[in-house]
C-alpha cells in the first residue's frame, strides 16, 4: 500500500473523516481528482506545499495533513506543477509515484494526481501539522525579489498590500473604477461585443465584490466563454446576488460552463 498527505484548511477536517476527498481539483488533463505527495523520510518534504497552499487562504485555524493509502496499482498522475518534457505529468501506478519522487535529487515542487474523490475509508488519519513548513512562490524562492503582477499575487494575502507598494510592477497600473468599467459594458452593446465585454471581466475578477446586478444579464450572453468568464469574475466575490448568478450559470447548456459553475460554488 502507498501512503500519500493531502493538505488542507482545517475547517474541512471533519467532513474528510466523515467522507473522505472529494474531487473537486482539476488536472491539466481536464480530469478532476484529488492532489496529493507521498511520505517521505523528510517530513520538510513530504509537507513542502503548505505554505503555498495556506498563501491562498486558510478554513478553521490553518492547514492540516490528511494521510491516505491507495493500493500500490492504483492509477495515477505524477510530474512536476511546472514540468514540461521529462518532468511532465505522466500516468503511473500509485507504487511507481512513490519510487519515482524518492529517488529524484530534488522533489520539491513534485505532486500526485489521483484522478477520483477519496474515500473515508482510505484516509487514514487527519492531523495538526506546523504552519512554518515548505516553500513559497516557486522552490527556491527565498532571497528572490517577489514578483507582484496580478497573475503572482494573492488578493487578501498578509502584507500584500505593502508589498505592491514598496515594489510595483511595471505592467499592472491601477485598476479601472467600477463605474468606468460599467461604462465600458454598456458601450459594448447588447448582448455586448466578446472582446470589450471579456476585458471588462478581467478587470472585475480582480475585485472582492462587484456590482451583480449590472452583470447578471451576462448569464444570457450567446457566447459560452463570456459566460464562463462571467464564472470566474464573480465566483470569489462576497457581494448579495453572486449566489443566484452562479445557479442560474449551473444550468447552463454548455459543459464547461457548467462545471466552472459548480466549481465557484464549490469553493464558496
Amino acid at each position: 500500500m502507498a501512503i500519500f498527505v493531502h493538505l488542507t484548511s482545517a475547517a474541512n477536517a471533519a467532513r474528510i473523516r466523515r467522507a473522505g476527498l472529494r474531487a473537486d481539483s482539476w488536472a491539466r488533463t481536464g480530469e478532476r481528482g484529488v492532489y496529493c505527495f507521498p511520505v517521505l523520510p523528510s517530513f520538510t518534504v513530504t509537507h513542502q506545499w503548505l505554505r503555498e497552499l495556506a498563501r491562498r487562504g486558510t478554513r478553521g485555524g490553518g492547514m492540516v495533513a490528511v494521510h491516505l493509502r491507495l493500493d500500490d496499482d492504483e492509477p495515477v498522475l505524477v510530474g512536476h506543477y511546472a514540468g514540461r518534457g521529462k518532468h511532465a505529468a505522466r500516468s503511473a501506478t500509485a507504487a511507481e509515484a512513490v519510487h519515482r519522487i524518492r529517488e529524484l535529487d530534488d522533489p520539491r515542487g513534485w505532486e500526485v494526481f489521483v484522478p477520483r474523490a477519496v474515500t473515508a475509508g482510505e484516509v487514514r488519519r487527519v492531523r495538526a501539522v506546523p504552519q512554518g513548513v515548505g516553500w513559497r512562490y516557486f522552490p527556491g524562492a527565498h532571497g528572490t525579489r517577489p514578483c507582484t503582477c496580478f497573475g503572482c499575487r494573492v488578493r487578501g494575502e498578509y502584507g500584500g498590500r505593502r508589498l505592491r507598494e514598496r515594489l510595483p510592477h511595471p505592467l499592472d497600473g491601477p485598476d479601472p473604477k467600477v463605474p468606468v468599467l460599467l461604462e465600458r459594458l454598456a458601450a459594448a452593446g447588447e448582448p455586448g461585443d466578446p472582446k470589450e465585454v471579456a476585458e471588462v471581466l478581467y478587470w472585475f475578477a480582480r475585485r472582492r465584490r462587484g456590482p451583480v446586478e449590472a452583470l447578471i444579464r451576462l448569464t444570457e450572453h450567446p457566447d459560452a466563454r463570456i459566460r464562463e468568464d462571467l464564472v470566474w469574475a464573480v465566483g470569489g466575490w462576497r457581494s448579495p446576488g453572486v449566489g443566484e448568478l452562479l445557479e442560474r450559470l449551473a444550468g447552463d447548456p454548455v459543459a464547461e460552463v457548467r462545471e466552472a459553475a459548480a466549481q465557484a460554488r464549490s469553493d464558496g
